[in-house]
């Protein structure tokens, strides 16, 4: 059997290349701006995970021989650094727990909202993107998990990221450290709210806009703010490394160390954060609507009205 390659030597070479360039130009413009390529994407990323549950077998296989062939006593020293660990961890359980009681007896007083807490699943690393200039990765839960686009992950240490894709099996993770993430924040000891972005840099955060007068010292902890109502507020995301005033410049150059490790965590816990209470969103509406009335009778006046949409008939995302 003869194959016939596709790019052959003939009359018309370029018109097949041509093609394919032109058909892939189409998917990439589709995909970026109509959802139903995501239904298409997930149906191939059915296809596609057992093909990594069969890359991940070899390292899975290597993980169980070094824990089956390890040395008794390294396995009894292990046992015991856990056992301590755990001793200390108990001690400071009971101690936040005290503390948790405290503050939620305050906050009653206060007449302030309670916190709640925050359910969890955890999962397991299956692969890593291989493209340097991307930093994500695939995780073994899915649809039939409850994950969603855009719930946060955390590992034992920190904030890793939030899920951008989801299939039935897998899901896809933007890390920290990508150039295209970004999430508001607040310094733990004086609760200052800037931004935090990925640099590129599994070990670089770029903290944006800090005016040069600001209260911001190496070694702050950044900690989600709640903000935008996506990561729950309190998470650890990372210790700030450096801050550079250069004069005549408004802002502060300062950069951060995540606190969750990014390359080297296997385990993971995705988040179910406790959805917006119903009386909030009804205030909101109610400012919304205020607001738009407001806008509507000064661009009346000026005779733009038309332009305005009523925001009770739009899509927010």
């Amino acid at each position: 059997m003869i194959i016939k390659p596709l790019f052959s030597h003939g009359a018309l070479p370029g018109y097949r290349l041509f093609f394919c360039v032109l058909a892939a130009s189409a998917l990439m413009f589709v995909d970026q701006h109509f959802t139903r390529m995501e239904t298409v994407r997930a149906q191939l990323s059915m296809v596609v995970a057992p093909i990594q549950w069969v890359v991940s077998l070899p390292s899975d296989l290597l993980s169980w021989g070094t824990l089956a062939l390890s040395d008794h006593q390294a396995l009894l020293d292990e046992n015991q650094r856990l056992r301590e660990q755990m001793l200390t961890l108990s001690h400071r359980g009971q101690r936040i727990a005290s503390l948790v009681s405290e503050n939620a007896e305050l906050r009653r007083l206060l007449n302030a909202a309670e916190y709640r807490d925050v359910e969890f699943i955890s999962a397991e690393l299956i692969s890593l993107d291989n493209d340097p200039f991307s930093h994500q990765m695939v995780i073994d839960r899915g649809h039939r998990n409850g994950v969603y686009v855009g719930q946060p992950l955390i590992d034992a240490y920190g904030l890793v990221g939030q899920v951008t894709a989801v299939s039935a099996y897998s899901s896809r993770v933007l890390l920290l450290g990508d150039a295209s993430h970004a999430l508001p924040v607040r310094i733990n000891r004086n609760g200052l709210r800037y931004i935090v972005q990925g640099s590129g840099n599994y070990d670089v955060l770029d903290v944006l806009h800090v005016p040069d007068t600001a209260d911001v010292r190496e070694g702050d902890l950044l900690t989600t703010s709640g903000l935008a109502g996506r990561f729950p507020a309190g998470y650890p995301v990372a210790r700030i490394t450096s801050v550079v005033h250069d004069p005549g410049e408004p802002f502060a150059q300062v950069r951060a160390e995540p606190m969750a490790r990014l390359q080297r965590s296997r385990y993971f816990l995705l988040l179910f954060p406790q959805p917006l209470p119903s009386s909030q969103i009804a205030i909101w509406d109610a400012s919304f609507a205020l607001s738009y009335e407001t806008l509507q009778g000064v661009l009346q006046v000026n005779g733009l009205f038309p332009l305005l949409a009523n925001p009770s008939t739009m899509e927010l995302p």
